[in-house]
């Protein structure tokens, strides 16, 4: 649903990835419909409205700095906002250095914070905490919240049921490719025996 976090969950293999994707308009052997009430969305117009960050952030990474990297992410380059993104994401003191040089966590945020230079209206994340250590984690799902909480729809594709159980409205299980079980959380998991 708009303005929700949705949790995608399910085993290897299971269609997750596929289906967000499909989602961001970025398949375009989609035969599926994305539909907002009564307003039908294209490939193109999806490929506007939402936007991902993958599961392996370095396809995302292009520039020599922090700051150039959310500059290019901008429709109209404005170094006073991305300085902001930057603070928001607790990335301004590293504005000059290049991207592959920082951590895995601070990479993930700076590519959430070039995705959120563009100005979503849908946020999707595939696997965003792999690889992140338990701290880092617990600040990626406390920034997602954030977002959610100002009204940014969140869809978050992942293995770990834990993660998502306390920061998602809406949990769907994927299984071969379709969807298994839906619900809030306290009803998936009520099934999940």
């Amino acid at each position: 649903p708009s303005g929700s976090a949705t949790a995608i969950i399910g085993h290897n293999g299971a269609g997750k990835s596929t289906f967000a994707r499909c989602l961001c308009g970025l398949e375009k052997h989609f035969k599926g419909m994305v539909q907002d009430q009564s307003k039908t969305y294209s490939r193109k117009e999806r490929l506007k409205l939402c936007y991902m960050v993958m599961q392996d952030v370095n396809h995302q990474l292009f520039t020599e700095s922090v700051l150039d990297e959310i500059l290019l992410s901008m429709r109209t380059e404005d170094k006073q906002r991305a300085r902001e993104i930057l603070q928001e994401m607790d990335l301004l003191p590293y504005e000059d250095c290049h991207p592959m040089g920082l951590s895995g966590g601070q990479k993930q945020r700076v590519a959430l914070a070039g995705v959120l230079a563009m100005e979503p209206e849908v946020l999707v994340l595939d696997e965003p905490m792999a690889g992140l250590d338990p701290a880092a984690r617990g600040d990626f799902l406390g920034l997602i919240d954030r977002l959610h909480r100002e009204g940014l729809t969140v869809v978050m594709v992942s293995h770990s049921m834990d993660d998502l159980a306390n920061c998602c409205d809406r949990i769907v299980v994927m299984n071969e490719g379709a969807v298994f079980a839906e619900g809030t959380p306290a009803q998936v998991f009520a099934h999940a025996d």
